[in-house]
């Protein structure tokens, strides 16, 4: 973790360093290590920085390389260290006294804008190029490292690790992106380069930029395969391959010059993260003690996960430490959030994370290994079954459904319904009849159903118009679905004015197409704008506290891995992330790698929102309301704050108005923090 930022002046007028320096002390916060600033006539790098690795120790940035041609700045970690000083001739020096910014800088002289593509890690980086009087940028491969910038051709470019870094250039407006509002009051999240500032933008994961004066061309070094498909002989092997390359992943994020913490959930991703790592850490000489970090619940029992928590430490090695998370709520602290987070929180639960980094800076910990987005990276599978129907492998299928019911106690006619009957729904309406008649006699093979019941509800009526359909499920006795409350609480106008409709339309034609295999959902989940935005979200909460975060599953290789494996691996038997639980084996606690629940954190929010943040809400509704009248109906959001306040059972709530009324809320408190022009 450190800040970058750069500006270039496309006019050819030389850069104020007053300006460079102003954006280096606007970002203190990302690195208390030192900073630097660079300037070259119309260039200017500048750099904070954030001692983590032990090379960061020696580290100096802006680098410029012996013949003066070029010039870095870099917020890195990089993990193929070994291979690339191979590669790149640096075995006359000691490894411990190179930099992962001084083999960039060497990647770039030895492959130029092809560099990217050979390094492995977190990583955000600008070179500037004498000779081609060009700025090359890129950001890594899942988009760990964040980069915002802003583009007037002709005029200025100017990036940075946050935008608030841009913000004090007088050059760069104060404008809202509208449209960001409505996505993000729509919960659209698939754009991965808008932000809620207008003009402003995000270097996609995966991406590079090359800019000269005349032109900026982004491009696309690296994209996941969902065509490879791993064979090994067996399960044993299988489960091998993935223990070692995990163990990797994390052995990689334990690079550090100070105390590694972990944070520890109970679920099977923290878990297994944690576990792994104490056994690494117990293996080095120096036998480095792990701190954990982990958020308890009194007053929401419900989301508390001690039991499994507990398991892990009894394991030993491990110096635990407990954040009372009951104690705040959504809405809590925002005046010094908002000095760091650059937008309105998209994540209900991100508070909970606050609370961990907070607790780990009061400990020392400039490093916590996090155990983010492990379900999208090993897929839980369920997939599978999809792909066991249109394969017409229904012996196995109906195997799964029996297991799933015996041991999850899930009805099969569910199961039916979302993966078999759908399939036949597609074959009617695209009028394949003769294989729509041959999955209902497989169907009726396996599972008592009725065939009558099957070409009425699956085959007929699915083809009719919308509104006899409706009129058909009134005739019934069934109500007609309400609307969404996302729609009626959105103006009209102002959903007009950006063509929201058009848009959540777009998207949903997009996520209308059921995969037709496993690893394509698994690719959706991979290569979704919500996994970028979650983790731009996570480096903003840790630069807050100095520290930076490490996450093992956004792990290349892992990631590459995970994809390739065949869908009987990610699900058997009933068990989701079948291949991670057998891979754990003595290294997980039972417990904790057999168990079948996962942690609902809804509960504490809910709890967080009516005990802690009561005042919050009605001062949105007392106070803050001119900020979001242009976007928000006043009278739908009354109506939805009366039901809020009114609940009684936090357990038993709908927890769909309260989130709208939550996202509602922290854009209004946004707006009026930022005071941003419309």
């Amino acid at each position: 973790m450190s800040g970058i930022m750069g500006i270039y002046c496309l006019d050819k007028r030389p850069v104020d360093r007053e300006d460079l320096g102003l954006m280096v002390e606007v970002l203190a916060h990302r690195g208390p290590d030192g900073a630097d600033i660079w300037v070259d006539g119309s260039v200017g790098l500048g750099h904070r920085m954030l001692w983590t690795t032990p090379e960061s120790l020696l580290e100096k940035l802006p680098l410029v390389n012996q013949t003066g041609d070029l010039a870095i700045t870099a917020d890195c970690r990089i993990d193929n260290r070994d291979e690339l000083i191979h590669v790149l001739q640096f075995d006359k020096c000691p490894s411990e006294k190179i930099t992962d910014s001084q083999l960039i800088l060497a990647a770039y002289e030895k492959w130029g804008e092809s560099c990217p593509e050979h390094l492995l890690g977190d990583f955000a980086f600008a070179i500037w190029d004498r000779h081609k009087q060009s700025l090359f940028c890129a950001r890594d491969h899942m988009g760990v490292k964040p980069f915002y910038y802003y583009h007037q051709p002709g005029k200025i470019f100017a990036f940075g690790s946050e935008i608030k870094g841009l913000l004090c250039l007088k050059e760069i407006p104060h404008r809202l992106n509208e449209v960001k509002v409505g996505d993000y009051l729509a919960s659209i999240f698939n754009d991965k380069s808008s932000t809620f500032y207008q003009d402003i933008f995000r270097l996609p994961p995966a991406s590079c930029m090359t800019l000269s004066a005349k032109k900026m061309q982004i491009r696309s070094y690296w994209s996941l395969d969902y065509c490879r498909e791993l064979q090994l002989g067996s399960d044993e092997e299988y489960a091998k391959a993935l223990r070692e390359i995990f163990a990797e992943a994390v052995l990689c994020r334990l690079r550090s010059a100070f105390p590694v913490g972990s944070h520890l959930s109970g679920g099977i991703d923290s878990s297994s993260i944690t576990c792994m790592a104490r056994q690494l850490l117990m293996e080095e000489e120096e036998n480095r003690q792990l701190h954990t970090f982990s958020n308890i619940f009194d007053a929401v029992p419900e989301c508390d996960e001690r039991p499994f928590i507990e398991a892990v430490l009894a394991q030993g090695n491990i110096v635990s430490h407990y954040v009372h998370a009951d104690r705040r709520g959504p809405l809590s602290d925002l005046d010094q959030i908002f000095q760091y987070h650059d937008g309105a929180i998209p994540a209900p639960t991100h508070f909970l994370v606050w609370g961990l980094n907070e607790a780990t800076h009061k400990e020392g910990v400039r490093v916590v290994l996090d155990g983010f987005d492990g379900d999208n990276t090993l897929s839980h599978g369920e997939a599978y079954l999809t792909e066991l129907v249109r394969k017409g492998q229904w012996s196995t299928f109906a195997k799964e459904v029996d297991d799933l019911h015996k041991l999850a106690s899930v009805s099969p006619r569910k199961i039916l319904q979302y993966y078999a009957f759908t399939y036949l729904e597609e074959l009617a309406r695209s009028g394949r009849w003769v294989t729509f008649a041959k999955q209902i006699n497989q169907i009726l093979q396996y599972f008592n159903v009725s065939r009558r019941s099957l070409f009425l509800h699956h085959g007929f009526k699915p083809l009719l118009p919308q509104p006899i359909r409706q009129a058909w499920q009134l005739l019934r006795g069934h109500n007609q679905p309400a609307n969404n409350d996302r729609n009626q609480i959105v103006k009209r106008k102002f959903a007009k004015h950006i063509s929201l409709k058009k848009r959540i339309q777009v998207l949903k034609n997009s996520q209308s197409n059921q995969p037709l295999t496993e690893r394509e959902q698994h690719w959706r989940g991979l290569t979704s704008g919500v996994l970028t935005q979650a983790l731009e979200v996570s480096d903003q909460y840790s630069a807050a506290f100095s520290i930076e975060t490490r996450h093992p599953f956004m792990d290349k290789r892992l990631i590459e891995f995970c994809l390739s494996l065949p869908p009987e691996q990610k699900f058997r038997q009933s068990w989701s992330r079948f291949i991670m639980r057998r891979a754990m084996s003595n290294v997980l606690p039972e417990q904790v790698q057999w168990r079948r629940s996962k942690g609902d954190m809804s509960s504490s929010f809910l709890y967080g929102l009516l005990e802690h943040n009561r005042e919050h809400l009605d001062r949105v509704m007392q106070n803050h309301l001119h900020s979001i009248t242009d976007y928000v109906d006043v009278k739908a959001l009354r109506k939805i704050y009366e039901e809020l306040i009114s609940i009684k059972d936090i357990k038993s709530s709908e927890s769909v108005t309260d989130l709208l009324f939550w996202q509602v809320a922290m854009l209004a408190f946004w707006l009026d923090h930022t005071q941003l022009k419309q």
